[in-house]
């Protein structure tokens, strides 16, 4: 006799609509969710956890004691007006009633009502000589089913309208029945043994009925101790292949060549700079691709490494491509390109989106002919129809901006040496995290010659004050960037100021004497590039932008930077946009105009006013944020994190790093007997997003 709810055949890729209770249109619902075989359906975990104790009458309950009572709701109130806004029910038995209360419980007005039969589990008090639950679990019976707490205890799943947690509870239990069948360990007993880490099976069986909440913890730190190890197992393997199995053109280095290098920048480098050089340079001189990360903060000279390294490629005869995210960003590496590299026989180019025609023929074909020396660009260098002659370098900037399908384009036809680049700081646990194939050089101090930074926070009591302060700058012939979150205005969200109203109220009303610029993403591409030109060269005092400056842009006279709305803006961003100014030895302004009393708003802007250092800030804005928003790890081929935080189970993520690398070193192929069932798991997880397809 088969388990009720499952047909004869069932296996972790079976589509879920062929579970019992499921069919056609429920299957889609559970798409939307992300679930569509039963393995999928069997990791989609709780998004909390029942334990309802055996449930006991009012009339005996004790101070105290952890306890579970069925009663109806005899009435509800909500205090909105306390300072702590409550929620308050009442409910009977036959023994007696009941006080409960839930803080900051307005969500339960639509779910609790009188006359409904509830069971609720919590710590009984005494409050004022009355016995009550403050913030218990709770579930509304109804007549169809058991009152009994084994139905009601276990996993609480994340729902929609039209599939809730509990049809997905009574989906999932009989497929637990199955797990026998359905299960492979992923290691042998002595591993699990040392490790402290329960079967795969029981893990499972646990995490969506755990019996306790010690076996709760048991199931989370074996799942999650999985989800982290084949996230390192395939970055680890990603770099093997890269290694071992790729090969690049080597580049040679000479005191001659570094010396004609090192004669292009008007100053010298800083022990930062000379250290990230001496890597890369290691790194290309071998016949594996060099695949390095440059981070460094704002302004810390990164621009200054990736040339180099450029120009060591030129020298060995081949060519260097530079792929930026915008436009604006592309031109910025271009100027500095053409600033470094005048009167040199090195043939560059600028190529963007609006090249097109005639000309663009023309430039690809000399590129194409080995007649240029280095390409910058954006995203236009990954069209079809651009050809290498003998690509030797790919540079990629603020490279988390680019899916992993659009950098493995801009390799395809060889294997070059690949550096990528960020100006946002990554934290340690995120970069073993989304870096871990990556080697890391870190720019951790600014060149000198760069002005200090001072940020505020005004509010709009000192608004005219600070204008007129930034007037004073600008009569002293200094230039400001005024930056705004929205480049027009919303209705339903009038206090958030926007950049072309704003643009038209500074010019005309406040900074009317002074000439003020419009900059925003909607532009055309010759008007940005135009707009951005005359803010260069001094033709404007002010420029009105959205966040298109954010990156790359240098003006070394703007030492004021407004920043509206600034509540509205990451704190990633705001330190990027802050960026923008402390260019050169002048003392530069960063004024955060901001009204919130959102606790997570004004952490973010008291981190501002209080650090310029990007690596603290970075790690600020990780506790604030969390790594699923952060940065998604979607971007570098990896599946998200489903049930493993990398900041809470960062003991975890070091154990499964080093499990998996002893791994990857002793059997590179994942050709053991005793791996097969973690290789198959891998592909399940990556599939081709890693190129890890050999791996069978």
């Amino acid at each position: 006799m088969e388990p009720d709810g499952l047909k004869s055949e069932i296996s972790l890729g079976m589509p879920v609509q062929y579970l019992r209770g499921v069919g056609p249109a429920r299957a889609k619902v559970f798409a939307q969710l992300g679930v569509e075989t039963v393995g999928d359906l069997l990791e989609y975990y709780p998004r909390d956890w029942v334990f309802m104790p055996q449930a006991v009458k009012i009339g005996r309950l004790m101070p105290n004691e952890t306890a579970a009572i069925i009663g109806q709701v005899e009435s509800t109130d909500y205090h909105s007006y306390r300072r702590q806004p409550m929620f308050e029910a009442t409910i009977s038995d036959e023994t007696g009633i009941f006080r409960v209360v839930w803080f900051h419980g307005g969500y339960l007005r639509d779910q609790l009502r009188p006359g409904q039969v509830i069971m609720v589990s919590g710590k009984v008090a005494l409050y004022k000589r009355r016995l009550q639950m403050t913030n218990p679990k709770f579930v509304v019976l109804d007549e169809e089913h058991s009152r009994s707490p084994e139905y009601f205890s276990g996993g609480v799943y994340p729902a929609t309208a039209r599939l809730g947690s509990r049809q997905i509870k009574q989906i999932i239990r009989p497929v637990l029945d199955r797990l026998d069948v359905l299960i492979e360990e992923f290691y042998d007993k002595s591993f699990l043994k040392k490790s402290n880490l329960i079967s795969r099976k029981d893990a499972l069986a646990w995490i969506h009925l755990p019996g306790d909440e010690k076996k709760l913890a048991q199931a989370k730190r074996r799942l999650k101790y999985d989800e982290l190890f084949l996230m390192q197992l395939g970055l680890g393997l990603r770099r093997y292949r890269m290694k071992h199995f790729s090969e690049a053109r080597p580049c040679e280095i000479s005191e001659t060549i570094d010396s004609r290098i090192r004669k292009r920048f008007p100053f010298l480098l800083t022990e930062d700079q000379n250290e990230c050089i001496s890597q890369i340079v290691a790194d290309m001189g071998r016949p594996e691709p060099m695949n390095r990360l440059l981070q460094g903060d704002v302004g810390s000279g990164k621009t200054v490494v990736a040339l180099y390294a450029a120009l060591l490629s030129v020298a060995n005869k081949q060519q260097a491509a530079i792929m930026a995210p915008t436009e604006i960003l592309a031109g910025q590496h271009f100027l500095s390109i053409e600033r470094y590299l005048k009167g040199s026989k090195v043939r560059r180019v600028l190529i963007t989106g609006g090249l097109t025609g005639k000309k663009r023929a023309e430039l690809l074909a000399k590129i194409a002919g080995g007649e240029i020396d280095i390409v910058v660009g954006t995203v236009a260098l990954l069209q079809g129809d651009i050809e290498f002659r003998n690509l030797g370098l790919v540079i990629i900037d603020e490279q988390h901006k680019f899916g992993v399908e659009q950098k493995a384009r801009l390799r395809k036809q060889t294997t070059p040496h690949c550096l990528v680049m960020t100006a946002t700081p990554i934290p340690r646990t995120l970069a073993m995290t989304a870096f871990g194939d990556l080697d890391v050089s870190i720019i951790r101090h600014s060149p000198p010659g760069r002005g200090d930074v001072i940020t505020r926070w005004v509010d709009k009591r000192d608004r005219s004050k600070a204008y007129e302060f930034i007037r004073e700058r600008l009569k002293a012939k200094k230039q400001a960037y005024f930056v705004y979150p929205r480049i027009t205005a919303v209705e339903q969200d009038s206090d958030v100021r926007a950049a072309t109203d704003e643009w038209k109220h500074l010019s005309g009303d406040v900074f009317s004497e002074f000439k003020i610029g419009l900059l925003h993403g909607r532009m055309a591409s010759a008007k940005k590039q135009e707009v951005m030109s005359d803010f260069r060269k001094g033709r404007l005092d002010v420029l009105v932008s959205t966040v298109v400056i954010e990156v790359g842009v240098d003006v070394p006279n703007a030492t004021v930077m407004v920043i509206e709305g600034a509540d509205c803006f990451g704190l990633a961003q705001l330190h990027q946009l802050r960026g923008r100014i402390g260019r050169a030895e002048a003392k530069s302004y960063c004024l955060l105009f901001a009204e919130t009393d959102n606790d997570v708003a004004r952490s973010r802007l008291e981190m501002m006013t209080r650090s310029n250092d990007g690596f603290e800030i970075a790690e600020h804005d990780l506790k604030l944020r969390g790594p699923g928003e952060m940065f998604s790890t979607r971007q570098h081929g990896l599946p998200d994190l489903k049930i493993a935080n990398i900041l809470d189970d960062f003991d975890l993520l070091a154990m499964a790093r080093r499990d998996a690398l002893e791994m990857v070193r002793t059997d590179p192929m994942l050709t053991k007997d005793e791996h097969k069932n973690i290789r198959r798991a891998l592909l399940a997880k990556f599939g081709d997003s890693l190129g890890l397809a050999d791996v069978a």
